[in-house]
This record gives structure tokens, C-alpha cells and sequence, in this order.
């Protein structure tokens, strides 16, 4: 059986998002974007805050089961918010070894860690012991800083610590998103570990991820903004597993759906002065796939206020005058 999971995306992809590419269908798991672990035992709320899921039994409105992602160096202190998360009963709890952002990686976090591989293995072993046996600990990591050469050893090193399946973003740190993905390094520490190995990095398309599974020999695929850039990939991959034929059709009508979903259900995640600046940045990635979400984007593009952009997206026919935004 192949898995589509749907990757934490920091800045991107939050519970609301999630909300709405998961109803689309075609996922079996999703991650959470990171819970920052310093000097402290986070409150619940602080869990709550990233992963509202926890209070719906870890899963989206749809039904998919989230795991819940943290990111720190410090193994007493990530062992020590990894059982208190456990408490708030998680499917899973992931461990972020892959960030490339700048001021994670300044901190310590993230893919800077693939410098130090001993430490990689000392927090994912004492997270592992802090949580209990029935719920999985797994991580997620790059190739490596600036090369892949700590690549196997840092794998290794979180599957001694007692990680049942690790995610493998196919680029160094360096690398950024700019493609193309390593897939062949993927497959390298898939045949190098005992426990099940994620691919994931660089698939935008059916053929991008069947050339993916191909080339890793991975069963299971992560996929990111891909999905934000086309969010009926992962539903059009589960019907290419299932036999079907493609169908051709125009999803258009239903993103406006989806589209008009996002923009009702950001109140209750960012203050109004926010919410444009979400949905252009959607948007963005929309129009790369979609030439209708490019006309829209060009529109908002300029625009700040609340009341605008409800303006245009009624011109657009995504909302009526009974279900523009709450803000």
C-alpha cells in the first residue's frame, strides 16, 4: 500500500489550509508545521495553537490524522514537550530536522542540526523514551547542510534513536527549494535503514511522483507546495494507484469552492489586516497551475483591506453577499 501524506509547511500551509486541501481528498496523514521547543515545557495551548486538530482526536474536519511536529536542539527539553504532547494524545510525533529557514537555522534548529549527527540521534532517542510505546515518533530531514555527505550518517543515527519512519526532503539546506531534487540520495538511505523511508521533494505532478517512487523505490511520497500549487494532485495520485482513468475535466468550479472556504475560516486564524496577504499568498502559488487563480491574483495583488477583496472575489462569483469574509 503507497501513502500520500501531506507535509508541514511553515508560513504556508496551517490548520486552516489544511482545513481545506484535506477535504479535496486523496491524503492518508499530515504533519503539522513546527512547535518550537526552547528553554520551556510548553502549555497545552501552545500545542493547541498550531495544531487545533488535537481538540477534533488529531484529525482534520475530513477526517486525515495529524501529527504533530516539533523543532529544537535540545534533547532534555524535546523530550520533556514531546511527553507532555503525548498527554494531548497525538497519532504521531514528528521531529523537524529539515528546515532550511535562516532564523530557525540561526538558532540552532532545523537542518542545522545535520552538522552534528550525534546529536540528531541523542534527541530523537530521548524522545522516544519520554513517549509512550504506542505512539510513533518519526522525523523529517534534509540532505545535509551544504553537501550530502552527513546524509546516511544522520539517517542512521535517527533510526538508532528509535524513529519508526523517516521523511527524506530531497535537497541540502543550501539548496532551498531550488530544484531539482535528489531523488537518487533518497534511495540511497532507503536501502541503507531498516525502518520505511518518505520521499519527498519536487513532485508537482502525477508523472513527478510516479518518476519519484520510481527512482527511490519509495512507497510512500510527502508532498508540499506541490498540493497548495494543485490541490486535487493528491486526489488525481489515489485515483493513478486505484486503476482509474484520468479524467479531464476543469477544477476550476470546485477551487472557487475551495477558495471561498479559505477565505470565510481566516477570521478565526489571523486578524483582518492579515487575511488579504494569506490569500494572495495562496493565490500566488494557485496561479502557476490555474490561469483563472492568475486574473484573481493580479487583482488582489495591490489590495490591503478586507472589504476590497471581498469586492473582487464576488465579481469572481467565489462568494455571494451572505458568506463574504467575517472580518
Amino acid at each position: 500500500m503507497s501513502r500520500i501524506l501531506l507535509a508541514p509547511m511553515e508560513g504556508l500551509a496551517d490548520w486552516v489550509l489544511r482545513d481545506v486541501l484535506t477535504r479535496v481528498g486523496g491524503y492518508d496523514a499530515a504533519v503539522s508545521e513546527f512547535v518550537r521547543v526552547s528553554g520551556s515545557v510548553l502549555p497545552p495551548r501552545a500545542f493547541f495553537r498550531i495544531c487545533p486538530e488535537l481538540l477534533n482526536g488529531c484529525r482534520t474536519p475530513a477526517g486525515v490524522p495529524m501529527a504533530v511536529q516539533l523543532l529544537g536542539s535540545d534533547p532534555g527539553f524535546m523530550a520533556a514537550n514531546a511527553a507532555q504532547l503525548a498527554e494531548l494524545g497525538p497519532p504521531g510525533i514528528d521531529l523537524n530536522f529539515g528546515c532550511p529557514a535562516p532564523t530557525v537555522n540561526r538558532h540552532g534548529g532545523g537542518a542545522s542540526l545535520l552538522d552534528d549527527p550525534a546529536l540528531i540521534g541523542r534527541i530523537a532517542r530521548a524522545v522516544r523514551e519520554a513517549v509512550p510505546a504506542h505512539i510513533p515518533v518519526t522525523a523529517k530531514m534534509r540532505l545535509g547542510l551544504h553537501d550530502t555527505a552527513p546524509a546516511l550518517i544522520c539517517a542512521r543515527a535517527i533510526e538508532d534513536g528509535g524513529a519508526a519512519e523517516l521523511v527524506v526532503h530531497a535537497r541540502t539546506r543550501d539548496e532551498f527549494y531550488r530544484p531539482p531534487a535528489h531523488w537518487e540520495w533518497v534511495a540511497r538511505i532507503r536501502e541503507a535503514l531498516r525502518i520505511p523511508v518518505v520521499a519527498n521533494g519536487e513532485v508537482w505532478t502525477l508523472d513527478d511522483y510516479h518518476r519519484c517512487r520510481e527512482v527511490t523505490g519509495c512507497a510512500d511520497v510527502m508532498i508540499g507546495r506541490g498540493v497548495v500549487a494543485d490541490p486535487f494532485l493528491a486526489r488525481r495520485i489515489q485515483a493513478s494507484l486505484a486503476g482509474e482513468a484520468p479524467v479531464d475535466g476543469d477544477d476550476w468550479p470546485e477551487l472557487r469552492g475551495l477558495l471561498a472556504l479559505f477565505w470565510q475560516r481566516l477570521p478565526e486564524r489571523v486578524l483582518p489586516v492579515h487575511a488579504p496577504g494569506r490569500l494572495k499568498l495562496w493565490l500566488k502559488s494557485l496561479r502557476t497551475r490555474f490561469p483563472q487563480a492568475d486574473a484573481l491574483y493580479l487583482e488582489v495583488r495591490s489590495l490591503s483591506r478586507v472589504d476590497e477583496i471581498d469586492a473582487v472575489l464576488r465579481r469572481h462569483s467565489i462568494v455571494g453577499e451572505e458568506n463574504t469574509h467575517a472580518g
